[in-house]
């Protein structure tokens, strides 16, 4: 194939729609600074970035379009949510699962505050009782990913909505590697706080994402700043969403975001997933069956990302990806994914994984060439052993 062939959605979408480009392009060129002014430019900011709160509302399901805040990524959500919502003494429950954009705002706390990493099993499960067992009378909250960027492995955010209701805590999803392929409803789930990027599986561009807040639930902010409302206030003014927005938005991020969640649903969620499902189904029967070829991950759920994560027994991750790109110009992971505790979990610390991951604009050709390529791969490998 002479161009690349991309396996890396789990990182970033790389085929945004024309509808995402011509809006980042158009804001760029025609808008003014939003909630700073009065004239024609100005408004025009205003106008998209309320329509995009309206669109984020609408999508996972938020009360209020206001209690819609729009950050730089989920990184940035997930640490507004656990910086300001923990205080000195708190406990939190979490699991080995996490990206480090959960778990390294926790260990920047020190030891202010408990945590409790919950295990998975040899697939990446999470025992849902081991939730209740380790709550105590200074649980604050869970947070948690929706679906692991590394092993595919998708959590039921209804039960653990539900555990967090029945015992007063704060329940944080990180929606990073789900929004845009899973249907998620803030109210019917139980979430208190969605923490979103943008990049991903919405189809916007790199450096906008958000978090909405249900309400009732203040936040302390991370930052402090212009609001372009209540400027005589010496805090940040306590309404949403100025209470956690400090500066200029990114008005063309949140025009392509826009346009990006309206692709996603003109297609609509279920028609994505089932193409990604064929897609990833097929790639895994194919490498499976290579005997120095290690899957993780539990294959018999389809019920699961469209994520394979797997290393070539005896050869280094890097150095695998490395000759898939530079002999056949596939895209695609390795290393620790920014998921330390679960190659822990999985004893591949010292020689990473292998990630494909995949999106319904990918083409079984392309999958079917990949499989080639691995093969060949590790043919070349094992006869080079020998």
């Amino acid at each position: 194939m002479e161009k690349t062939v991309y396996f890396d959605h789990a990182a970033t979408t790389l085929n945004k729609p024309e509808t995402v480009a011509k809006a980042v392009y158009d804001a760029i060129l025609t808008c003014g600074n939003g909630g700073r002014g009065a004239y024609k430019e100005a408004l025009l900011a205003n106008q998209i970035i309320t329509y995009g709160r309206i669109t984020v509302a609408n999508f996972f399901d938020v009360a209020k379009p206001n209690q819609v805040v729009f950050t730089s990524n989920a990184t940035e959500s997930l640490n507004i949510s656990i910086k300001g919502l923990l205080h000195a003494g708190d406990h939190v429950i979490t699991t080995v699962l996490e990206h480090n954009s959960v778990l390294r705002p926790f260990y920047s706390l020190g030891q202010q505050v408990e945590r409790t990493i919950l295990p998975c099993n040899e697939f990446g499960e999470i025992n849902y009782d081991r939730i209740e067992n380790s709550i105590k009378e200074n649980t604050k909250m869970l947070v948690c990913t929706h679906g692991s960027n590394v092993l595919g492995t998708i959590l039921d955010i209804e039960k653990l909505g539900k555990i967090c209701k029945k015992h007063g805590l704060f329940f944080v999803l990180d929606a990073s590697q789900t929004a845009g392929s899973i249907p998620i409803s803030m109210k019917n789930m139980g979430i208190d706080v969605l923490c979103f990027t943008g990049h991903k599986g919405l189809y916007g561009p790199q450096g906008i994402g958000g978090l909405c807040v249900k309400e009732g639930i203040v936040i302390q902010p991370l930052k402090e700043g212009g609001t372009g409302v209540q400027s005589l206030l010496q805090t940040q003014p306590e309404q949403m969403p100025e209470h956690l927005e400090a500066g200029t938005l990114n008005t063309p991020g949140i025009a392509g975001l826009t346009e990006g969640i309206n692709y996603v649903t003109s297609i609509g969620l279920e028609e994505i997933r089932k193409q990604e499902t064929i897609l990833w189904k097929q790639f895994y029967k194919g490498i499976s069956s290579i005997p120095s070829v290690i899957c993780y991950g539990n294959y018999e759920n389809e019920n699961r990302l469209p994520i394979v994560s797997f290393r070539v027994d005896g050869m280094d991750s890097g150095y695998f990806a490395d000759r898939l790109w530079q002999e056949y110009q596939i895209a695609c992971r390795s290393g620790m994914h920014c998921a330390p505790l679960v190659h822990k979990a999985m004893k591949t610390e010292d020689f990473g994984m292998v990630r494909f991951s995949f999106s319904h604009t990918n083409t079984m050709k392309e999958v079917d060439y990949a499989i080639y390529a691995i093969k060949t791969i590790v043919s070349k490998w094992e006869e080079g052993k020998n």
